[in-house]
Protein backbone atom coordinates (compact mmCIF):
# COMPACT_ATOMS: atom_id res chain seq x y z
CA UNK A 1 0.00 0.00 0.00
CA UNK A 2 1.32 3.41 -0.93
CA UNK A 3 1.76 6.19 1.60
CA UNK A 4 1.66 8.85 -1.12
CA UNK A 5 -1.71 10.58 -1.40
CA UNK A 6 -3.78 9.82 -4.49
CA UNK A 7 -5.84 12.97 -4.77
CA UNK A 8 -9.46 12.90 -5.92
CA UNK A 9 -11.19 16.15 -6.80
CA UNK A 10 -14.72 16.73 -5.61
CA UNK A 11 -17.39 16.07 -8.21
CA UNK A 12 -18.67 19.57 -7.42
CA UNK A 13 -15.48 21.11 -8.84
CA UNK A 14 -17.29 21.56 -12.13
CA UNK A 15 -18.95 24.60 -10.52
CA UNK A 16 -15.90 26.75 -11.17
CA UNK A 17 -13.21 24.76 -9.44
CA UNK A 18 -13.58 26.15 -5.92
CA UNK A 19 -13.50 22.79 -4.20
CA UNK A 20 -11.33 20.36 -2.32
CA UNK A 21 -9.31 17.29 -3.13
CA UNK A 22 -9.25 14.30 -0.79
CA UNK A 23 -6.79 11.39 -0.57
CA UNK A 24 -8.91 8.57 0.84
CA UNK A 25 -6.26 5.99 -0.08
CA UNK A 26 -4.52 6.88 3.19
CA UNK A 27 -7.56 5.99 5.33
CA UNK A 28 -6.10 2.54 6.11
CA UNK A 29 -3.23 4.45 7.75
CA UNK A 30 -5.73 6.32 9.95
CA UNK A 31 -5.70 9.69 8.19
CA UNK A 32 -7.52 11.49 5.39
CA UNK A 33 -5.63 14.46 3.89
CA UNK A 34 -7.63 17.30 2.32
CA UNK A 35 -6.35 20.23 0.24
CA UNK A 36 -7.65 23.15 -1.80
CA UNK A 37 -7.98 22.13 -5.44
CA UNK A 38 -6.91 25.62 -6.55
CA UNK A 39 -3.63 25.36 -4.61
CA UNK A 40 -2.34 21.78 -4.90
CA UNK A 41 1.09 22.76 -3.56
CA UNK A 42 -0.35 24.66 -0.62
CA UNK A 43 -1.11 23.40 2.87
CA UNK A 44 -2.88 20.13 3.55
CA UNK A 45 -5.26 19.44 6.41
CA UNK A 46 -5.13 15.92 7.79
CA UNK A 47 -8.13 14.43 9.56
CA UNK A 48 -8.44 11.32 11.67
CA UNK A 49 -10.35 8.65 9.72
CA UNK A 50 -13.20 8.52 12.24
CA UNK A 51 -13.57 12.31 12.22
CA UNK A 52 -13.66 12.36 8.40
CA UNK A 53 -16.26 9.56 8.34
CA UNK A 54 -18.44 11.46 10.83
CA UNK A 55 -18.14 14.63 8.72
CA UNK A 56 -19.11 12.82 5.50
CA UNK A 57 -22.07 11.15 7.27
CA UNK A 58 -23.19 14.57 8.51
CA UNK A 59 -22.99 16.05 5.02
CA UNK A 60 -25.03 13.18 3.60
CA UNK A 61 -27.60 13.58 6.38
CA UNK A 62 -27.96 17.31 5.63
CA UNK A 63 -26.58 18.39 9.01
CA UNK A 64 -24.75 21.33 7.41
CA UNK A 65 -27.46 22.57 5.05
CA UNK A 66 -28.07 26.30 5.30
Amino acid sequence: MTTEPRWTKSSYSDNGGDCVEVATNLAPHGTVPVRDSKDPHGPTLTFDTSAWSAFVAGVKAGDFDA
